[in-house]
């Protein structure tokens, strides 16, 4: 499972930005995709999370409403899509993924076994 994220860049506060997470490897039908997110001097942070397959997300509270999850199947992509950045947001982002994770797990970091490179998001205010 290879997985590669882009999209990142420098916006200024209030701004939005697009990230994208390209999988490749083989089938992902029963995989969950998250997003990471990992500050400078802090821990890594979940952001949002999808099945594969079926309609199911999850956010942090951070992001819900300012973020949204979604996946092209016939591109292999997930993206997310973020709105209303604040300086808050700014990290390294990451993207994820794990076959069978129980729905209950997804926002642990440990859950994962295939991670991207992550992809800098600047927001100056």
């Amino acid at each position: 499972v290879q997985l590669q994220a882009s999209g990142g860049g420098s916006v200024q506060a209030g701004g939005s930005l697009r990230l994208s997470c390209v999988a490749s490897g083989r089938s992902f039908s029963n995989y969950v995709i998250g997003w990471f997110r990992q500050a400078a001097g802090k821990g890594r942070e979940f952001v949002a999370g999808t099945r594969w397959s079926g309609g199911s997300t999850r956010y942090a509270d951070s992001v819900k409403g300012r973020f949204t999850i979604s996946k092209d199947r016939a591109e292999n992509t997930v993206w997310l899509q973020m709105n209303s950045l604040k300086p808050d947001d700014a990290a390294v982002y990451s993207c994820a993924a794990r076959a069978g994770l129980i729905w209950g797990r997804i926002s642990s970091d440990s859950e994962y076994d295939n991670w991207g490179q992550g992809t800098q998001v600047t927001v100056s205010s």
